[in-house]
Formats: structure tokens, C-alpha cells, sequence
């Protein structure tokens, strides 16, 4: 017969053991994070190797009757053998990132087995025992501080990725039509005008780019204006540049707010519009804020491909989406929140925060 010391010794063992894996997984991720990052230099150093090696080839095609049969042929290998190595490269890094989604959701599997255990283990103490030390200690793993961190690094990530793709690349590409420019003075004029005019534009679309990054990371309206202004400047701006057909209403008394309520409402606005593009692949969202004299109600509604809402809070895809931060958070705050979804049916997103 297994006695209660024996099985509790079992738990423990099992618990350790769990431990370990979660340590482990945790390292063997940084090791593929760290394996991305190099992956993505080399693919951003190629792809600039590869607009380099095309330009030179356009030039050589305008020019191909007076450019000599071994400076074509080598124009033709450099183009061919850069872009073969930069599809090999990108097909790396797409393998490294499907590793690295795998090793997170395990990550998350073992956290979550590890939350329950705590739970279990410390949950059910009084007051003045144990619990007491643990929760002094932080406890095992802070479930909820663990979960708030690692929805911050996942946007930072999601922001590097965003630069990298967006003003990063097209910085690059500035560089590149700018020296097209400075070699195209002194042989032809009017091209070096229409190459400027082209870098011009490109110059000012590069802004807005960076721009809307700025906003996204932190308006600066929300500390002088306040969260309504800032929600309609942000919500026509991401009408704009999603080609969502998204609507915002305001009700109740417009007034300036706590500074963290404001930030608050702000930031769950803007995750829920974000998942709304992202994953439901919305066409239409309507946003309602309603400024009581206790309360402020927040209603997001899309027409998206919806989920299963069980399923949803309860597996990794929490996590992806951010439901289950989300939900903390408005409860840290001491709110409601309440999810209304389904397969095909859109999502229907509704809050209270106390004010």
C-alpha cells in the first residue's frame, strides 16, 4: 500500500522533475531565440545583397550591347547565387520559428501543469502558515507575473518583427536609391531627377511608417488630451491603414480619467482591435465607450472568423491571443469582462472597469 508520505513524495518528485523540463525548455528556447536573431541578420545582410546584385543587373540589361559577355554572365550568377542562398536562409529561419512556436507552447503546457500544482500546494494554507512564506517569496513561478512578462516580451517581439519588415527594410532601400541617385548625376540627369522623386516618396511613406509605430507604442495625446481623444485618433488611423470599416462611439460624460485607467482601456482597445485584424481577419468593428459616473463599459464587436471560446482560454491559443492576460488584467483593476464567440459567428468582446 502507498502511504500519504509516499504519494506526497511521488508528487513532489514529479513536480521537480516537471521543474527541471520547464528549465530545460526554457534554456533550449533562448538557444533557437538566439539562433532567429543571427538567422535574421544574415537574411536582412542578403536580402540587401540581393536589391545590390539586382540594380547592378538592371544596369548592365539597359546597357547591354556595350557591357562585355563576362561582366553579364557574372551579373547573372551573382543575382542567382544570392537569391538561392537567401531562400535558403529564409527557409531556415521559418523552420527556427515553427521550433520556437512549438518550444513556447510546451513552455506554456508545463506552466500551466506547474500553476496548477501551486495552486494546489499553497492555495488551501490559512493565512500566517506557509502560504504566507511562499506568497513573500513570490512563490514558485508567479503565475500571473510570469504571464503579464511574457505577453510584454511576445509585443515587443511582435514590434521588432514589424520594424524589421517595415522602416528597417525600407531604410535599407533608401540607402540603396540614394546611391543610384549619387552614380546617375554625373551620366544622366533626368533619371537622377525621377530616382529623387522616387526617393522622395519613399522618404515620406518610411515616416508615416515609423509614425504609426510611435503611436502604437505610446501616444503622446493619451498624457495631454486624455483616452477619448486618443482612441479616435488611433481608431481612424487603424481604419486607415487595416481597410477595416471600424466605427467608435462614445457615450457619457467625456472627462480625463486616472492615468493607469486611461492607459488601461486604452491598451485592451488596442489588443482587441489588433486580434481582431490579426487572427479573426475582421471586415467590420464596432467600439463602444461608455464614461459612467462609476463604471466605464468598453464593447468591441467584429464580424471575424470567431473561436470556441472553451477552448480558447484554456489552450496555448490563450496565450496568442492574449485572452487570458486580458481578463487578469481587467480583474487586477477590479472589472469585468465577458467573451461572446463562436466558429463563424464573429467575437463580442464587453468590460466594466470601476472609475
Amino acid at each position: 500500500m502507498v502511504t500519504t508520505a509516499q504519494t506526497g513524495k511521488t508528487f513532489e518528485q514529479l513536480l521537480d522533475e516537471i521543474g527541471k523540463d520547464y528549465k530545460q525548455t526554457q534554456s533550449e528556447l533562448k538557444e533557437v531565440d538566439l539562433l532567429i536573431q543571427q538567422t535574421t541578420s544574415e537574411v536582412e545582410r542578403l536580402s540587401q545583397r540581393n536589391t545590390q546584385v539586382t540594380n547592378k543587373l538592371r544596369q548592365v540589361e539597359a546597357s547591354l550591347d556595350t557591357v562585355p559577355r563576362e561582366d553579364i554572365r557574372e551579373a547573372y550568377v551573382a543575382v542567382s547565387d544570392t537569391q538561392q542562398r537567401l531562400f535558403t536562409m529564409r527557409g531556415q529561419l521559418e523552420k527556427l520559428q515553427s521550433n520556437q512556436r512549438s518550444l513556447t507552447r510546451y513552455l506554456d503546457r508545463l506552466h500551466s501543469v506547474l500553476d496548477v500544482a501551486d495552486q494546489a500546494q499553497y492555495g488551501s494554507r490559512g493565512a500566517g502558515e506557509d502560504g504566507d512564506e511562499a506568497a513573500g517569496a513570490g512563490g514558485p513561478l508567479q503565475p500571473l507575473a510570469v504571464r503579464i512578462i511574457e505577453a510584454q516580451e511576445r509585443e515587443r517581439q511582435r514590434l521588432s518583427r514589424q520594424m524589421h519588415d517595415g522602416p528597417a527594410q525600407s531604410l535599407t532601400n533608401l540607402i540603396l536609391q540614394a546611391e543610384i541617385c549619387e552614380r546617375l548625376f554625373d551620366t544622366d540627369a533626368d533619371r537622377a531627377r525621377t530616382e529623387l522623386v522616387n526617393l522622395k516618396n519613399a522618404v515620406a511613406g518610411t515616416f508615416q511608417k515609423v509614425k504609426g509605430f510611435i503611436l502604437n507604442l505610446r501616444p503622446m495625446m493619451l498624457d495631454d488630451l486624455g483616452v477619448v481623444p486618443t482612441l479616435r485618433r488611433y481608431v481612424d488611423g487603424f481604419a486607415e491603414n487595416s481597410e477595416i470599416v471600424t466605427n467608435l462611439t462614445i457615450t457619457g460624460k467625456e472627462r480625463r480619467l486616472e492615468p493607469h485607467k486611461e492607459v488601461a482601456i486604452f491598451r485592451l482597445i488596442q489588443e482587441l482591435l489588433n486580434n481582431a485584424a490579426e487572427y479573426a481577419h475582421a471586415s467590420s468593428i464596432q467600439i463602444s465607450l461608455d464614461l459612467g459616473d462609476d463604471l466605464a463599459r468598453v464593447s468591441v464587436e467584429d464580424n471575424g472568423s470567431g473561436f470556441e471560446l472553451t477552448e480558447a482560454l484554456t489552450s496555448p491559443d490563450a496565450d496568442r491571443l492574449g485572452l487570458a492576460v486580458t481578463r487578469e488584467r481587467v480583474e487586477m483593476l477590479g472589472g469585468r469582462i465577458h467573451f461572446d464567440s463562436s466558429v463563424g459567428r464573429g467575437t463580442r468582446v464587453s468590460l466594466e472597469l470601476p472609475i
